[in-house]
């Protein structure tokens, strides 16, 4: 049986499908995604705190490379064989090479549930991908095309954004302060993660099922790559990992990250930058396939790889 919460992503779908009047306020999902990554930094900086050291630098760096060559190399690919303009080429490298905090949750519950070891660190896995990014692809763009804004624009759009600052927020409030002097929020945000994911992913599931209805046939090609690149993407998740000597568990994650697609950061700062991007696109390769794919089969998946490779 998959993890109780992924039946809540599949009970969206299957709601959305069958044109249900069901749906989450805007008001309470913006609370709900606040919350979620706001517990997943507190998660991850309370893991931290009196751990960090200078022998997690060559893990930093090799993630921030993953950043920045993930969209390096998917934008001829989708240039060349899916046939997208240099724009949506841009916007879509920028999604991919960007990390889903959804999926981060997923994958994490599913390492919890399997009493995978987890690195105090792998909570900053999903920072460090969503920065670098953005801005590769963003210069990809402005390298092809001469436009994209400036730099500092670039920048302040990718650093400000809402999951990038709660994620950042939270790893650094749960550093300083640690488990004794988080007590008093812990209920609230750690003894609630996994209901917190259930409606978020309920959410999820709903809007996924929209951007399927009907099914975007016109855009095989890019449907095509949503489904094949998270393989390969979390190969090298997997293959980056082993070779660190990460826990399986943070294996297990960064493989889920580098297969996933941001489709709350990456949207906004793109939006922002690339005003011929088609974000409609991104969020139907993003959220509407991609998303799906990780939640119930993909992480299950890199899971038997992990282990394949392993030994």
């Amino acid at each position: 049986m998959p993890d109780i919460v992924v039946m809540f992503f599949l009970l969206g779908v299957l709601a959305g499908l069958a044109k249900s009047d069901l749906k989450v306020p805007k008001a309470a999902y913006d609370t709900l995604s606040i919350l979620l990554m706001l517990t997943l930094g507190l998660k991850g900086g309370l893991a931290l705190h009196g751990q960090v050291s200078w022998h997690l630098l060559p893990e930093v760096i090799t993630v921030i490379l993953l950043g920045i060559a993930i969209p390096l190399a998917l934008y001829p690919l989708l240039r060349k064989l899916v046939l997208l303009n240099e724009a949506n080429s841009a916007s879509i490298a920028a999604h991919y090479g960007s990390a889903s905090a959804g999926t981060f949750a997923v994958a994490l519950a599913f390492a919890e549930a399997n009493n995978l070891s987890i690195a105090p660190q792998t909570t900053l896995y999903l920072v460090l991908l969503e920065l670098p990014a953005i801005v590769v692809a963003i210069l990809l763009y402005k390298k092809a095309t001469g436009n994209g804004g400036s730099m500092k624009g670039i920048w302040h759009e990718a650093l400000t954004s809402r999951g990038v600052v709660l994620l950042t927020g939270g790893v650094i409030i749960g550093y300083l302060y640690g488990p004794e002097a988080s007590k008093d929020i812990a209920p609230l945000f750690l003894g609630a993660f996994k209901a917190l994911l259930a409606l978020f992913l309920l959410e999820m599931g709903v809007c996924a099922s929209q951007h399927l209805r009907p099914f975007p046939s016109q855009h095989w090609r890019l449907i095509s790559f949503a489904l094949i690149a998270p393989f390969a993407l979390a190969l090298v998740g997997v293959a980056a990992g082993i070779a660190l000597d990460l826990p399986q568990g943070s294996v297990l994650i960064l493989a889920a990250l580098t297969a996933s697609a941001s489709y709350i950061a990456a949207p906004a700062a793109i939006q922002a930058a690339i005003k011929e991007a088609d974000i409609g696109l991104a969020i139907v390769a993003a959220l509407g396939v991609t998303f799906p794919l990780n939640v119930l089969l993909g992480i299950p998946v890199y899971h038997q790889v992990m282990l394949w490779l392993a030994n």
